[in-house]
């Protein structure tokens, strides 16, 4: 069964390896191989411990188990950005956990916190152009294109990014929801 809970210190290790092996696994086109081989799990566990110690006011940081095991995570920083809004700044499902619904459950608990707390902004990420598995996820759930920018990398890269918008949260609840009913049918 499928829990999702907010994050606390405990979990600093699974969530930086996660996020550091989901670099790794989409990014090698783009990141050094030094920078992935030797020095993003330390990167990441140093951003992370700053984000679990010392949370800003606007962040939310989830994880999500099932039966008992760290499957994946998001972190969504509210009202973000003054003209796009809300960020969900991370989202991350380990291999093994992804086509189960992990991903599109930890979507609605960001979407639903938005809507509780930050209504009145759009909510938006930002993903790499050469992450197309991601791209086609959030598309899939309503996600427009709606920004091209520039990404500078930890080891000096320049990279291309998408910011992809819902608009409002309950966009993305729309989105969720048609994207399930598609699968019934």
């Amino acid at each position: 069964m499928l829990v999702l809970r907010e994050a606390s210190l405990d979990d600093l290790a699974n969530i930086a390896e996660l996020h550091a092996q989901s670099w790794r696994d989409n990014y090698h086109s783009v990141l050094s191989a030094d920078y992935l081989h030797d020095k993003v799990f330390a990167e990441r566990a140093a951003v992370w411990t700053m984000r679990l110690t010392t949370p800003p006011s606007n962040q939310l940081v989830l994880v999500a188990e099932i039966d008992s095991t760290f499957c994946g995570f998001i972190c969504v920083l509210g009202a973000n950005h003054p003209k796009f809004g809300t960020i969900i700044d991370n989202l991350h499902v380990k291999l093994g956990s992804k086509g189960q619904g992990t991903g599109s459950c930890l979507l609605a608990a960001a979407a639903s916190w938005s809507i509780e707390n930050y209504s009145d902004h759009e909510l938006y990420l930002e993903v790499l152009a050469c992450n197309s598995n991601a791209i086609g996820f959030y598309e899939a759930k309503g996600g427009k294109n709606i920004k091209t920018a520039y990404w500078h990398t930890p080891c000096d890269n320049k990279v291309k990014e998408f910011l992809y918008s819902w608009g409002s949260p309950e966009n993305l609840m729309k989105g969720l929801a048609k994207n399930s009913v598609e699968k019934v049918s």
